[in-house]
């Protein structure tokens, strides 16, 4: 959005160290401008018919098959994940975005409440309503996705949208507006925080969708309760995973390595622990130290590249003094354990290490990096009581081959999702919630879209 700026953010290589692209800066009175067209824009698309918002929102898709090479590169660029890698996202996005829209028309159609013998002259229906103007601010880590479960559906609820993207990606933020700017609809927004949270405090906006830290998630929560209207925040996690006794120890590493190395480790919902049953202890770590030195690092544009650098450079000092700390308790590191410059680039080694202590930082801190600690237990209820000694509940893992036993994993562990022999991982059909510390509210699934509107209950009498 063009205008007079109050200073600039450049993005910036991490990788080369290279400055990509140095971006404008809105003012407040900028802003406010970008919402009172929002708030024009909404008026008309609430009013265009369900249908037909889907039908748009479907033929906007095609932007990013058009563009993929170019959405792909950006990502490397600004992120540092393999190239490879990254244009597995936007298949990820449209996955998403295509099931919003399949189930859309059911979702948001206004609920009928069936006609009692003692009520027939009366009508009554739920409609779901959209909030107006809703501000998303998304992370850098998985800029497609995180941005497209709250865009998405907030678009077919009929709501308009301000996007700010963390600064470390902003091209993608100029993506989506590319992709759905038309009207009005969606405006890529470039600000500081504290216009930011003024934004919040004082703009003409009707709900906050935030991606990022627990301690921003708690301002935000606090300036849209002073407002009366709602959020929904996903604010990280420390997902645990345990592998039971009757597990199958050599696909329970390679799934969990996977887990915990994908994306150098950032990933809110990537395996940061792991509890394994004595039985298939030693096994199930004599499996996962090849896989964890089979990681390439270097040049995330080079095929042969598995682990690109860290888009926050400073990640890798946090992960050495957890490391530090756990060798001190009695720990062992069996693979990796240092950061690495390679180029201008910060590489952590993918870590696989053994704790005996469960209130360790590198068991109950996010770290947002590639490490593996694996705590042996004696049973599934230490594991469970393991898990659950967390300030977080994003998601937790079962490994095991007894349903039964997953089933009552699940109906005791704290977490907004439970996997049983599958993990870091996001079914469009489900909802994306977490617990505690994690967040509050959902997104993708019926869920998500409901998330976007409010209810509004008609009840008429139709006849005296």
């Amino acid at each position: 959005m063009p205008g007079s700026t109050l200073m600039t953010v450049t993005t910036t290589n991490p990788y080369t160290g290279e400055p990509i692209r140095e971006w404008e800066q809105l003012g407040f009175a900028e802003l406010t401008e970008a919402t009172a067209q929002a708030r024009t824009a909404f008026g008309d698309w609430r009013s265009v018919p369900l249908t037909e918002r889907v039908k748009r929102v479907q033929g906007a898709l095609s932007y990013f098959e058009t563009n993929r090479e170019a959405i792909a590169a950006d990502i490397t660029a600004q992120m540092g994940r393999p190239l490879a890698q990254a244009r597995g996202e936007i298949d990820g996005l449209l996955e998403r975005f295509n099931f919003l829209c399949d189930i859309a028309p059911e979702v948001l159609a206004a609920d009928a409440i069936a006609v009692e013998a003692e009520k027939e002259n009366f009508h009554r229906e739920i409609l779901h309503e959209p909030h107006g103007v809703v501000l998303i601010i998304a992370a850098w880590n998985y800029p497609l996705l995180i941005a497209a479960s709250g865009v998405a559906a907030a678009l077919l609820a009929g709501n308009t949208v301000l996007l700010k993207h963390s600064t470390r990606t902003l091209s993608i933020g100029e993506h989506f507006e590319k992709a759905f700017g038309a009207e009005g609809l969606l405006q890529h927004v470039v600000m500081d925080h504290a216009n930011t949270a003024r934004l919040i405090e004082e703009g003409d906006i009707n709900h906050v969708v935030f991606t990022g830290s627990v301690g921003g998630g708690e301002k935000i929560y606090a300036s849209t309760a002073k407002r009366h209207f709602d959020c929904n925040l996903e604010l990280g996690g420390k997902d645990g995973a345990y592998v039971a006794a009757d597990a199958d120890a050599a696909q329970s590493a390679a799934m969990l390595i996977d887990g915990a190395m994908y994306n150098a480790g950032q990933c809110c919902c990537g395996i940061e622990r792991v509890y394994v049953h004595a039985a298939v202890y030693d096994e199930f770590l004599a499996a996962c130290q090849p896989l964890v030195e089979g990681y390439t690092l270097g040049d995330p544009l080079d095929a042969a590249t598995t682990q690109g650098p860290l888009a926050v450079a400073s990640s890798a000092k946090l992960m050495e003094t957890q490391i530090a700390e756990a060798v001190d308790a009695g720990g062992e590191v069996l693979a990796g354990g240092k950061a690495r410059q390679i180029e201008h680039g910060t590489f952590f080694e993918p870590t696989l290490l053994t704790v005996n202590r469960n209130n360790l930082a590198i068991m109950q801190e996010e770290n947002f990096g590639p490490l593996l600690p694996v705590m042996k237990v004696a049973d599934d209820a230490e594991a469970i009581a393991h898990i659950n000694d967390s300030q977080f509940g994003l998601t937790a893992v079962i490994c095991t081959s007894d349903q039964s036993r997953a089933e009552a994993f699940a109906k005791a562990v704290e977490a907004g999702t439970i996997f049983m022999n599958r993990c870091d991982c996001l079914d469009p059909a489900l909802p994306w919630t977490g617990l505690k510390a994690s967040g509050k509210g959902s997104s993708l699934s019926r869920y998500g879209l409901l998330a976007m509107t409010r209810p509004k209950a008609i009840h008429f009498r139709t006849q005296f």
